[in-house]
């Protein structure tokens, strides 16, 4: 029997632009319609029988979730979510954690494994696999941290899983300015994070290998990847850039210029990913979900059709996945 791999779509990318306003049902109904296999999303407080009742209608099961999260201040939060996917049917929930704890404190690598730890220890309980997301704006934005944490967590004897939007790597690739982030771009030009994934020992690569994958967002991005000059943060700084079109846009839908092969090193760890999902079988990863979305660091103010975007994208992962499985095909 084929290895099963789900493609599904988060709900913030069920738009075509930042200007539509969707209702539940509409989303739900569209995710289906486009052939995703699920749909991935923690409902906000007192929506959860509209989710319940949508995901029924459309035979569109909620098999993730996700949401960020403060420490020392928001583990009720965390337990409640968990415990609203295990109500869901959802097999695995996204967890970020905030670069500083409820002090204003830097959290170490001590305390995200102690994290980690708790939301494993809740989630062998619920039957819900924690993830802890690759972000940017989060602990997890020093690439460099990830195996360290992974490491300390194995240690105590607990599988680690992260969350792979490697789109948060990619764009970092070539881009002095973001490598400063956290005090990262030492560690890049010294060789001990290594971004590329052409590359040997680059992140994503050791990521892969080391069996933490449980789940990914993909949201296409490239090196040095343009600053969104079409949406601004409230500070009225531009978006950092951490989403390029997956087909090309037409004249006016987009604020730069378009070029397929810059993708090149996104689409690599996509095909590592599914190539260690194929040769594994303990591969922890279970599903992919698209995720081009609208917000300010990503797509926001674009023209062209998200949606579309995350279609023609999970096609072409679809395809990979074919063809890994398939290679003679």
């Amino acid at each position: 029997m084929a290895k099963a791999l789900f493609v599904g779509i988060t709900g913030n990318a069920v738009v075509h632009s930042d200007r539509d306003n969707f209702d539940v049902d509409t989303r739900f109904r569209m995710a289906k319609e486009a052939g995703f296999d699920y749909y991935d999303k923690t409902p906000p407080t007192g929506e959860l029988e509209i989710y319940h009742k949508a995901s029924a209608k459309h035979d569109l099961p909620i098999r993730a979730g996700g949401f960020y999260y403060t420490r020392g201040r928001d583990e009720p939060l965390l337990e409640w979510h968990l415990r609203i996917a295990k109500e869901l049917g959802s097999v695995v929930q996204n967890i970020q954690i905030k670069p500083k704890d409820a002090n204003g404190k830097p959290v170490t690598d001590e305390e995200v494994a102690d994290s980690y730890l708790f939301a494993a220890e809740l989630g062998d309980k619920l039957g819900v696999v924690p993830s802890f997301e690759v972000h940017i704006n989060m602990w997890s934005e020093h690439f460099g941290r990830v195996s360290r944490v992974g490491e300390l967590v194995e240690r105590r004897g607990v599988k680690f899983n992260i969350t792979l939007d490697h789109s948060h790597v990619i764009f970092k690739i070539d881009n002095p300015l973001e490598q400063e982030v956290q005090h990262m771009r030492a560690d890049v030009e010294a060789g001990r994070v290594v971004l590329d994934p052409f590359k040997p020992g680059n992140v994503a690569s050791e990521w892969i290998a080391r069996n933490y994958v449980s789940h990914a967002h993909a949201r296409p991005a490239v090196p040095a990847n343009p600053v969104n000059i079409w949406a601004k943060h409230p500070d009225g700084s531009f978006g950092r850039g951490v989403q390029y079109p997956f087909i090309k846009p037409a004249f006016g839908e987009w604020h730069s210029e378009w070029d397929e092969a810059r993708l090149a090193p996104w689409k690599e760890v996509v095909r590592q990913l599914l190539a260690h999902h194929s040769a594994r079988d303990d591969s922890a990863l279970g599903q992919i979900s698209m995720e081009i979305i609208p917000a300010p660091d990503y797509g926001g103010g674009a023209k062209y059709s998200l949606i579309e975007d995350n279609i023609a994208c999970a096609a072409w992962i679809r395809n990979c996945w074919a063809e890994v499985q398939n290679p003679d095909m």
